[in-house]
Formats: structure tokens, sequence, C-alpha cells
């Protein structure tokens, strides 16, 4: 009788499916180039019940525009550090674009000392008005934002590594358009593992497993160039803008992915996959982990997300000598991202004067 009951549930459910779990959203530095088009895709989630707009100018006027979008999610403008507490509070999942973007010429090295502050001022206001939220950094240069967010968040006695997130998501998209294009496949149909970090070398895509298959007749030289291309993608769209911005649309697409993914697995959903930079091992809330680079504290993994977070970091499987040789040489540079980080967390604010 179970299995013909069974049956009945699931023919039930498909004519009338059950509506998602909703949750409150804080997107913090809602008013630049990438927050407001994540702004306007969060605000079509069926997963986003509150939507805080957060930014220290011009909230106002985003919140109102998004506001009159015919989508359920209610949005509220939150303006300066006055009003932080009050996007946070009771948010379940922040997303921090907050900071300057990168110009031509600029690495993402240059824009540290100014971002690492700003991601440290907000990390504080976390650990304060929403210590049990998920948090995904987007503010550049994510190698050195999200340790600085950890030390933050740790030294507050709040920090939780199943939840603290660098979105790297960018870099996946990237790599299944260029595969797309490449091999005549619709970008939604390709599956290539990308990982290690969010910047030039420490980028590691692993071709080798990608999913359809490069062509077979495909040179050494030309995977190569692939890979270096996804690797300098945010270049390519600095020099294309020729001063006018870098990559935020399709950054604000990266992140809104991300995001549905994070909500999927809140509203239980799970297990959600996806790639991350993340602190090693997280506190696991089941399964078992893979920590996949053991030498690296922090490290962009595919992942398996769950009500709780983090659930299994999964292995990253074989590579082949091309993507052996990246993993090798880039260990050194995402370590110092790493420490930097870590060390300017530990420096704490300079005095007033």
């Amino acid at each position: 009788m179970a299995d013909p009951l069974n049956r009945i549930q699931k023919i039930a459910s498909h004519l009338d499916p059950a509506k998602p779990r909703k949750f409150k959203v804080a997107l913090l530095g809602a008013a630049g180039g990438i927050g407001q088009p994540l702004s306007l895709l969060l605000k079509m989630s069926p997963y986003v019940s509150d939507l805080a707009l957060y930014d220290v100018a011009n909230t106002p006027g985003v919140a109102a525009d998004v506001s009159h979008m015919s989508t359920a999610a209610r949005v509220r403008g939150y303006l300066g550090p006055d009003q932080l507490g009050a996007a946070l509070t009771g948010a379940a999942l922040v997303i921090i674009p907050a900071g300057v973007p990168r110009k031509p010429g600029m690495t993402r090295d240059d824009l540290f000392n100014i971002n690492a502050g700003i991601v440290r001022g907000l990390a504080q206001g976390i650990a304060q008005h929403c210590p049990a939220a998920w948090v995904a950094i987007i503010s550049n240069p994510v190698n050195s934002t999200v340790p600085i967010a950890a030390e933050v968040l740790q030294k507050a006695g709040v920090f939780n590594p199943a939840k603290l997130f660098g979105v790297t998501t960018l870099d996946v998209v990237r790599a299944e358009a260029f595969i797309g294009e490449l091999t005549g496949t619709d970008p939604r149909d390709v599956h290539v593992p990308v990982v290690g970090g969010h910047a030039g070398v420490t980028i590691l895509p692993l071709l080798s497993q990608a999913r359809p298959p490069l062509p077979a007749s495909m040179s050494a030289e030309a995977r190569k160039a692939l890979m270096v291309r996804i690797q300098d993608a945010g270049t390519e769209v600095v020099q294309a803008k020729a001063g006018a911005g870098s990559a935020t649309l399709s950054m604000a697409y990266a992140a809104a992915r991300f995001a549905d993914s994070c909500l999927r697995a809140m509203s239980g959903e799970g297990p959600v996959s996806e790639y991350a930079y993340i602190r090693h091992p997280p506190r696991l809330s089941s399964g078992s982990g893979s920590s996949v680079a053991v030498d690296l504290p922090y490290f962009s993994s595919p992942v398996r997300l769950g009500r709780l977070g983090v659930e299994e970091v999964l292995p990253l499987g074989p590579m082949d000598a091309l993507e052996a040789d990246n993993f090798a040489a880039m260990k050194a540079e995402l370590l110092g991202s790493i420490k930097k980080g870590v060390e300017f967390a530990a420096k704490g604010p300079a005095p007033a004067k």
C-alpha cells in the first residue's frame, strides 16, 4: 500500500508543488556596479522574502527602483554605517560586493588597502547583528578578504567555516561560456571544475575534466591558451571597457547563481553542488570532508551544501600534467595572499587621528 501512496504524493506534489522557504538577504554594496544588477536578480528570486540593500551612498534610489518590480520580495534601502545593523538584523544570507572596482593597470593587490578595511568593518557588523548568517564575499582580492572576514568572526567567537564563502562562481561560468563557444555546446550543459583561488594564476580550471570533453584534436598550446584566458578574463573585461568599469554584469549573474545555490540548500533542497573559496577543513554538519589541499588553509573547492552550510568537501579528481604544474606554481602566490589577509586582520584598524 505504501508504494501507491508514495506515487499519489509525488503526483500531488507536481500538481501543487511546495512553495520554497524564504529568507532575508542583505546585500552590502548594493549601489555599486555589481550591487545594482545583483539587487535586480535577487529581487527575482522565489527564495527571498526580504531584500536589505545597504551602501554608503545612493541606496534609497536603488531600493526605490528595484522595489517597483512585480515580484514578492520586500525591499528596503539602508544608508551609511548607522543603518548597517538594521540591514543585517535577521539576515540568513549576507552578500558583500562592497569596495572599489578594478581599473586599467590595477592589480587585485592594488585593491587591497581600500577593500580590506571595508570588508573588516562589514564583518564586524555581521558578527554583532547576524552571527549565524551565511556570508558570501565578492569584494576583491577574494584570496585575502575571505581570511580577513574569518579572522574578524573568529575574534568575535562566532566563526563557522561552513558558512563563510568566497564567491568564485564567475571563474566557473566563464569557463562554461568559453568551452561552450569552443565546442558549440549550450554553456548551461557544460561542466568544468575551476578550483584554487580567485586571481590570475591561482585560478585553476581543470580542463581535463570538462564535460563535454574538449576536442581530442586540441593541442597542448591551445589548452594552455584557454586556461590563461579563463585566468585573465577579468583583465579582458577591464581593457574592453577602456576605463569605464570592470566585470560587473557577469559577476552579478555569477553571484546570483551562487546565492540561489545557498538559498536552495538552506531551504532543504540539498545537497547542492557548488564551488567556493572556503577555509579548510570546515566544521562539517554531516558527512565527511576531504581536504583537497592540506597545506593551503583556504582553497576554492567543489563542495556540497546543506541546511547548515558546507556538508562535504569533494576531492578534486585527477589532473593532467598542465594542471598539476599550475597547481604547484600557484601555491606560493595563494599562500601569500592568505597571509596578507590574516596579518591585516591581526593589526586591527588604524588608530584615529
